[in-house]
């Protein structure tokens, strides 16, 4: 019996790359309905380690505690956010009204500067845009945010429901022990990279929203809360985030106070203080950019907040496989797809206790 012809490695990568496009096409064409899976993954894997963190800081509470109490917490620590923010907000709004005759000023001035005809006044600014031609588009907005948000609850109620059978499906998947371990230890790598990402992301932009609420207060610039929350938010979209939260409250102080230099003197603080601040995981800047534009042009806003996490498991995943492990090379940093996952001496850890489990199932 003649032996199967051999894949050559031109074939395999534009299988590949044809497989690249046509995953693009399917999720750009489901994505009413997998955005909101994916955040409700995203919020579970948070929920989910500070689960097991807390179970192994206090092992008296047992995993079902945990999981509640990581799920109370995430709740107070979202309701009380929502009350600063809406408290904070009403005043922001009053401070933009109060602020429309320096707008007015602003807008003569710009016209002036840039010789054009345009609007000198927020009123005829407002006229000539026309709210009322935008009002159905925002009332689909807010209906549609609305419409995500409670199906991402719903997901993320199943999801924690039902992530005890996550581990016995996946490992009667596989006939073999050793098939097992492998698909074991590839989840391990996706999970540890996320979490990693996560705890970076939410550290480094809890220091760039301090240290820019300190800035914003020494300069003297209202609703300095308000702005380090924007910009602890923004911060999880790549590039785009940071420059909106750079900009916009340089842009502020500019309508705030007389002079320009607040708003210079801001501006460059911001962005010094930002790129202070590094984030390290091993992924390469230009894939970062292509990263966001794609997940963007795929899923919108969600895709934007989602893309570097995304990017993480897609890296995480092809890494593992000799056909598209050259796809992993380039968008990792440092060529090495593999550091992104956990340490060797934890991963080891953890995959021979998860081991343990799985021995004990059938088959």
């Amino acid at each position: 019996m003649a032996a199967a012809p051999k894949t050559s490695n031109t074939a395999r990568n534009a299988q590949v790359l044809i497989a690249v496009v046509l995953t693009g096409a399917a999720m750009t064409w489901l994505a009413p309905i997998l955005t909101p899976l994916a955040l409700a993954v995203f919020l579970m894997l948070m929920i989910d380690a500070l689960a097991r963190d807390l179970h192994d800081r206090l092992p008296m509470l047992g995993a079902g505690a945990s999981l509640a109490a990581a799920i109370v917490t995430c709740i107070v620590v979202f309701g009380v956010t929502v009350v600063f923010v809406a408290a904070h907000l009403a005043g922001f709004v009053a401070k933009l009204i109060a602020y429309e005759p320096r707008l007015n000023v602003l807008l003569t001035q710009l016209a002036h500067t840039l010789r054009m005809s345009m609007p000198h006044t927020v009123n005829q600014l407002i006229a000539r845009i026309d709210p009322g031609r935008f009002a159905p588009v925002a009332a689909g907005g807010a209906q549609t945010l609305i419409t995500h948000c409670v199906f991402v609850l719903v997901y993320v109620g199943f999801l924690l429901a039902s992530r005890h059978g996550f581990e016995r499906k996946a490992v009667r998947l596989f006939h073999e022990r050793e098939g097992r371990h492998e698909a074991l230890q590839v989840f391990l790598r996706v999970r540890d990279a996320l979490e990693r990402y996560l705890w970076i992301q939410t550290v480094c932009g809890g220091f760039i929203a301090v240290g820019s609420w300190a800035l914003m207060m020494a300069v003297g610039l209202d609703s300095a809360f308000l702005w380090a929350f924007l910009i602890f938010v923004l911060g999880y979209i790549p590039i785009v985030g940071a420059a909106i939260g750079i900009v916009a409250p340089a842009l502020f102080a500019l309508l705030q106070f007389p002079t320009l230099w607040q708003g210079a003197v801001l501006g460059l603080s911001l962005f010094a203080f930002s790129f202070t601040v590094g984030r390290n995981l091993n992924i390469d800047p230009v894939m970062v950019l292509l990263s966001l534009a794609f997940w963007g042009t795929v899923w919108g806003v969600t895709g934007m907040f989602l893309s570097t996490p995304l990017t993480i498991l897609v890296m995480v995943v092809l890494g593992q496989f000799e056909g598209s492990r050259w796809i992993a090379v380039l968008l990792s940093a440092d060529g090495d797809p593999h550091s992104l996952g956990a340490p060797p001496a934890k991963a080891a850890t953890m995959l021979r206790s998860r081991k343990s489990e799985a021995s004990a199932l059938p088959g």
